[in-house]
Parts: structure tokens; C-alpha cells; sequence
């Protein structure tokens, strides 16, 4: 398989932020009342991951290593800074809708964890696909979990009613934020079965893992990891 093909494949399907590796689960559970919130928050974090990514990677022999991650914050920042300014111009509606997750996109851990470890180790090309990949898959979580919760929170797909309220009581418990867990749970269950029936084939699904977790032991700079010296720290002051 092509490697930029490889890195669409497990964006969407192997490593899916959402279902697969259970990242981003504050957006996913917070504005996924509908379809179209779902989707706008999706196709935000795609356009961030994927320039942060190219940005990364472009000047990944350049930032110093020790200020790596107050470098790929900045960048995100600045990006995410950009998408706002455009949404509150052409797209007020769901902007007023998303509210304060569109900032929070800058500490959303899938762009973190993506500029961590693939976007700064990897050259522009394969990265830009990288981030293609998993904003895709976290669009396609984030809008799976806003239509099961619209459709059986109001009868609606992406605002147009389907269900006519005749016959039809909206289960309004899904479009309330209880609804988002169940509908998450549900949907983990049936990756869950997916995962077991790939591993029978012999073609697992990925897991979380290095920074992910807090595994520093197959990251090649975990030396200069912040997170790993905090945790190295605290480590300490309990022993002591």
C-alpha cells in the first residue's frame, strides 16, 4: 500500500481518534448535539491538524528540541486563531454553536499528539497526509455520534426533519449530555467487536501508545520529553 494512502487508511479506519484510540473525548461528548455540529468541529480540527502538520514538518530541523512543545503550541495557537477569525466571518451560525471549543482545538490532544510523534519526525508530504487521515477520522466519529443523537434526539438529519413528530416522540435524553455518553459507549462496543474480528484475521487494530500513555520507552526523544521530566519529578517528591 502507498505510504500516503496507508496514512489516510489509518486515520480513518486503524488508528481512528475516536473509536480506536479514544482521543479528543471532551469536543466528541460536548458539541456533538447534531450533525452539523459534528462536522463543523470535525472540518476545524482537519484544517488545523493538517497545516500544523505541514508546518511541523517543515521546520522540524529547525526548532530546537528542548522548546519543541511551546514551538508546536504557538503554531497551533496561531492556526487555530485564523480558523476562528474565518468561522465568526462566514459561518456565525456554527461558531456561536461551537462556542469555546474552537479555542480549545489548540491543547486538543489528536494535534498534539500528532505533531509529537509523526509531524516532527517525518518529511512535508506524508505528514500533510497524516493529518488528513486522522481529521477525517475524527470528523467521521464526531459526525457519526451527531446523527445517531439527532435522529433519535429530534428526528432530524442535519436540521431536516426526517421523523414526523406524529407518529414519532423525540428521545430528547440524546440531545441532553447523558446522550452523548450512551451513544459513545454504543458505538465503542461495535468497534470493539470490529477489533476483535481484525485481530482474529490477523490485522489488529492500533492501541494507544508513547506519548500517548506516558510510554516513553519507544519514543526516540523522550530524554527532551516535557511531560516525561514532570512525571520524573513527581516520581521523586513521592519517593522522598
Amino acid at each position: 500500500m502507498n505510504k500516503n494512502v496507508e496514512r489516510l487508511y489509518n486515520g480513518i479506519i486503524k488508528e481512528n481518534p475516536t473509536f480506536v484510540l479514544m482521543l479528543g473525548m471532551c469536543p466528541t461528548l460536548a458539541v456533538t448535539s447534531s450533525a452539523i455540529n459534528g462536522l463543523g468541529m470535525g472540518l476545524s480540527t482537519t484544517v488545523v491538524l493538517v497545516l500544523s502538520n505541514l508546518l511541523i514538518a517543515a521546520f522540524r530541523k529547525v526548532i530546537p528540541g528542548g522548546v519543541r512543545v511551546p514551538a508546536f503550541i504557538v503554531i497551533v495557537a496561531s492556526l487555530v486563531t485564523m480558523v476562528q477569525f474565518m468561522m465568526q466571518a462566514y459561518l456565525p451560525s456554527l461558531s456561536e454553536s461551537l462556542g469555546v471549543y474552537i479555542p480549545l482545538i489548540v491543547v486538543n490532544c489528536i494535534i498534539l499528539g500528532r505533531a509529537e510523534s509523526y509531524a516532527s519526525k517525518n518529511p512535508i508530504v506524508p505528514s500533510i497526509f497524516d493529518g488528513i487521515g486522522m481529521g477525517l477520522g475524527f470528523t467521521v466519529g464526531l459526525t457519526c455520534i451527531g446523527l445517531i443523537r439527532e435522529i433519535l434526539g429530534a428526528g432530524q438529519i442535519f436540521g431536516v426533519q426526517i421523523l414526523s413528530l406524529d407518529w414519532f416522540t423525540p428521545i430528547t435524553i440524546f440531545v441532553m449530555a447523558p446522550g452523548a455518553f450512551l451513544v459513545l459507549a454504543c458505538l465503542v462496543a461495535v468497534m470493539n467487536i470490529v477489533r476483535k474480528k481484525m485481530e482474529a484475521k490477523g490485522k489488529p487494530l492500533a492501541a494507544p501508545s508513547g506519548c500517548l500513555t506516558g510510554d516513553c520507552s519507544a519514543c526516540g526523544q523522550s530524554a527532551l520529553c516535557t511531560g516525561r521530566s514532570v512525571t520524573a519529578s513527581a516520581d521523586a517528591n513521592k519517593t522522598e
